[in-house]
């Protein structure tokens, strides 16, 4: 049994998300932050009687924050604002992605600002350590305030009562029966907590900080294939010294020309043609391209690590020490931050695929191989070589130009105007998670084609050396490709490698390597 991972609001970090959403890490509430939630509980508690209207604990939500509730009614208040927000539709959130979004929804309560009791974290956390997973519909956000339809969904599976549905070992369940069967009791809700499971860009955060994790590894496989490519074209190393990045010093580019130099280190292959002065951009441009890229994914990095241990509810309960004890609305809920990094990151890897394919077109196309075989088909078995591998990956890189539309630029109105900016963050999220799948494929695509390539050189010309990581690349690859069989298709090649990258196979390869963070 694992250790599990003590969350206090102040300290979750990018790896501890991807720990509890895919390898199932076991999670508790700290100690301190149980005291914290407790306090700000019994201050909501004693507000709830008070005269003085404050948002959501005594008073209607949204455009109806002026309108007063009786004491009595907080409870069906809590309950009827998860029901009216359980709006969401469209396809069930996979496992993972909800069950990050359950562990930073706990997280944002647990910095005890939320007015909320313990016992909603403890049952987040119970549900996460016994796999009790609500059933969330992606679609129904628009970021702001927070992610209150997914959120109310999730809501409604800890609530008391005749609604929600869960998935208990991949089947679907009534949230009633999927919690009995765990030994999970169900909440019966008070002042105050509706508004502290809803508000936040949770979901937002979850499916971005997923294809955050993803995309970094996906930088490194980029590189290999990059540098794969580059030696089976022949390719010059001048554009990738380290004195003329020095001349441009942007961290990223640097970074990949320092990672290009250590894969290909040793390589016959580089620098074997003296007349060629310079090559194609989509080879000598590779650092300023994925750098540029590398620099982007640092800054949704930075902004997402704020985001994993933010308070985000409204209001937030500062309780002072020297007495001054507030409820204060703002716009702590809303996904801009996240949504702006997100749309950055997918417009970044869109272009690490935009410039893989057309490495992999150079590769495919005679007249620009410097002599592989046209379409790198085997002259001994008749066929189209990667031809249409080469049509699929360009099929990839046009969905991502569609997809790669900022989202956080756009903006409608809701909830009488007075919801009148919403960041669309979550779209922006699902999309670079779309982008991030996209983009794997096509580098796994272009690795299929280095990889031939490379065996090509390897066979046709006597004395070849590859370097010192491309070598690993294709012998690892290669593996991969030789466990399907001799009648695999296309398709099961570019998956096979596709689902290597995304398990991180390639690091044997890039091992030592800069890395991005």
């Amino acid at each position: 049994m694992r250790s599990p991972l003590s969350i206090d609001g102040l300290s979750l970090t990018l790896a501890d998300v991807v720990d509890v959403a895919r390898n199932n890490r076991p999670v508790e509430l700290e100690g301190d932050a149980r005291r914290r939630m407790q306090r700000s509980y019994d201050w909501v508690q004693r507000a709830a009687t008070n005269d003085q209207p404050i948002y959501g604990v005594n008073t209607g939500f949204g455009s109806l924050a002026r309108v007063r509730i009786d004491p009595e009614h907080s409870s069906r208040l809590s309950l009827n604002l998860l029901r009216s927000h359980a709006a969401g539709v469209g396809p069930v959130l996979p496992v993972p992605e909800t069950r990050a979004m359950m562990v930073l929804r706990a997280n944002a309560l647990a910095k005890g600002v939320s007015g909320c009791r313990p016992l909603i974290v403890d049952t987040l956390l119970a549900m996460l350590n016994k796999g009790v997973i609500p059933m969330v519909p992606t679609q129904g956000s628009c970021g702001s305030s927070g992610d209150l339809a997914p959120l109310a969904h999730l809501g409604l599976a800890i609530a008391d009562g005749d609604h929600g549905r869960v998935r208990v070992d991949g089947v679907e369940l009534s949230a009633a029966e999927g919690m009995m069967q765990a030994g999970i009791g169900r909440i019966t809700l008070e002042a105050k907590d509706g508004l502290a499971i809803t508000n936040g860009a949770q979901l937002t955060t979850a499916i971005g900080a997923l294809a955050l994790h993803d995309a970094i590894s996906l930088v490194e496989a980029a590189e290999l294939a990059a540098a794969m490519s580059i030696e089976a074209l022949r390719g010059a190393s001048r554009a990738f010294t380290e004195s003329v990045h020095r001349l441009r010093p942007y961290k990223g580019a640097i970074a990949t020309a320092a990672n290009l130099r250590c894969l290909m280190a040793g390589s016959a292959l580089i620098d074997s043609m003296p007349e060629k002065l310079q090559d194609a951009y989509s080879l000598r441009c590779t650092p300023q391209v994925v750098g540029a890229c590398r620099d982007a994914i640092r800054y949704a990095v930075d902004q997402v690590a704020v985001e994993l241990n933010a308070a985000t509810d409204n209001p937030l309960i500062i309780l002072e020490e020297d007495g001054e004890n507030k409820a204060f609305s703002a716009g702590m809920f809303h996904g801009e931050p996240v949504g702006i990094p997100l749309d950055v990151l997918k417009i970044a890897i869109s272009e690490v695929a935009n410039l893989s394919e057309r490495r992999l077109y150079r590769l495919t196309t005679g007249s620009l191989s410097q002599r592989l075989p046209p379409g790198l088909a085997s002259k001994d078995r008749p066929q189209m070589g990667m031809m249409v591998p080469q049509t699929t990956a360009a099929a990839l890189v046009s969905e991502n130009k569609a997809l790669g539309w900022p989202a956080s630029m756009e903006s409608i109105p809701t909830c009488e105007d007075q919801e009148d900016h919403v960041a669309m963050s979550t779209t922006a999220a699902r999309r670079a998670a779309s982008v991030v799948s996209n983009a794997r494929l096509v580098i796994a695509i272009e690795m299929l084609g280095a990889v031939r390539a490379l065996q090509f050189r390897l066979k046709d010309e006597p004395g070849v050396r590859l370097g010192r990581g491309t070598q690993v690349g294709v012998q690892r690859a290669a593996g991969i490709l030789s466990n399907l069989g001799p009648n695999r298709t296309p398709s099961e090649e570019i998956e096979a490698l596709a689902g290597w990258i995304e398990a991180g196979g390639h690091r044997d390869a890039v091992s030592g390597l800069e890395p991005i963070a």
